[in-house]
């Protein structure tokens, strides 16, 4: 099967590296792509956005499935333009993706269907949630825990241009539940945590992840049925109701609050950096799941997971979120993946054959073990490896999690 990957950051270097893998892709395509991506497959210099050109080159290339990583493209609608030309694609038409390019429409369907979730308020009074309705690559979202905070959340969400959207604050742990979907079947990964914050102890703002951790203490397989059931079956069933069915990953990201899990928001592809934490944790080969999710031949037991643990810790620019950083050389990444690291490109270039930042994400640096504890020690020997001035990471990825298992176990 020939696949182009739609994507040039950590999440879809991270599909690149599962895909290549699979005994049935006999092409790997990428647009753009980056350096780790292209050691694995063919990079096209056409853009996530550029629909006109990503229909021609899966023309030209005789593509049979493509994977859109990004969630823009989506919302814009090229999964509908490339569909329309008979090409299977993973990933949901404009319509579906509304469910992460409008927070309003997600929470009015959430509303519906019974789906648990935060309460809308009226006005932003601390304490409270400012959230930007429209895409904000993982910024938009501003925890008001005094009035100044939300007065000033108030004035940068509506900066970005589109409506806001004020919800109660939830307190509790978050975890990130994705789910192959094909239109009415929902088929979960393990969960997983993001740490969105930028600084340990969750300090600082937003950000788009600065790291992850699977499987999630406390919730087993009936528990992840259970939420499946209640959350992504009756999103399916609203959506395709309204002609839109779904049909890619759908990510639940979830509170889990004293009274009961609530959904925080939608996403409608893999999340970055979760996809680097999941995937190395799915056995045996994803190719064909993904096209039966593409063409609505999902079945009820597509994955298998291993029983160990992944841990990803992103290496950052010194300024992110605020701003990206470009042109500084990066070097030791051989010397982590000697030492057992997965190492995936999120925000890198070549410049006369070297390898330089180029983003505000740099790299993800993913660990595996047998514990959550031995792929943290992983996941951060393989960091100790890698040299970028002025880059930085958290030291506290999945610390509390390891540490609750060595509780456990001991």
């Amino acid at each position: 099967m020939k696949v182009l990957l739609v994507g040039s950051g950590g999440r879809e270097h991270a599909l690149a590296w599962k895909l290549s893998q699979s005994a049935e892709c006999a092409e790997l395509h990428a647009a753009p792509g980056n350096p780790g991506i292209a050691s694995l497959g063919h990079c096209h210099p056409v853009r996530a956005e550029d629909q006109e050109g990503l229909l021609a080159l899966a023309r030209e290339l005789g593509i049979e499935l493509v994977v859109v990583g990004p969630e823009a493209p989506l919302v814009g609608g090229l999964a509908d333009e490339l569909r329309h030309s008979g090409i299977a694609t993973l990933g949901p038409g404009r319509e579906a993706a509304r469910i992460e390019g409008s927070k309003s429409f997600a929470k009015e369907v959430m509303l519906r269907t019974g789906v648990p979730t935060a309460r809308r308020l009226a006005e932003a009074r601390a304490p409270c949630v400012v959230k930007a309705d429209g895409l904000a690559a993982g910024k938009g979202v501003y925890v008001c825990r005094t009035q100044a905070d939300a007065d000033a959340a108030v004035t940068e969400a509506a900066g970005r241009g589109g409506g806001i959207l004020v919800e109660e604050l939830l307190e509790g742990e978050e975890v990130s539940l994705l789910a192959l979907c094909d239109g009415a079947t929902a088929v979960a990964l393990p969960p997983a945590q993001d740490f969105k914050r930028a600084l340990d102890g969750d300090r600082g703002p937003n950000t788009g992840g600065m790291g992850a951790f699977s499987p999630v203490p406390g919730l087993d397989a009936s528990r992840i049925d259970e939420l499946v059931s209640t959350i992504h079956d009756v999103v399916l069933a609203e959506l395709a109701a309204r002609g839109a069915p779904f049909l890619g990953v759908l990510f639940a990201g979830l509170m889990q609050t004293t009274e009961g899990p609530r959904v925080l928001e939608f996403n409608a592809r893999f999340g970055d950096p979760e996809a680097q934490t999941l995937l190395p944790r799915l056995e045996g080969d994803l190719l064909p799941v993904l096209w039966r999710a593409a063409t609505g031949e999902l079945g009820a037991d597509e994955l298998e997971v291993s029983t160990g643990a992944a841990v990803t810790v992103v290496l950052a620019s010194e300024r992110y979120p605020r701003a990206g950083d470009t042109g500084t050389p990066i070097e030791g990444i051989p010397q982590a993946e000697a030492a057992g690291a997965l190492v995936f490109h999120a925000g890198t270039a070549l410049r006369q054959g070297d390898l330089v930042t180029n983003g505000g994400r740099i790299l993800g640096v993913t660990g595996r073990g047998a514990t959550l504890a031995e792929a943290r020690t992983r996941a951060y020997a393989g960091v100790e490896q890698i040299s970028c001035a002025g880059g930085r990471c958290r030291g506290d990825i999945a610390l509390e999690a390891a540490g609750a298992e060595h509780d456990v176990d001991g």
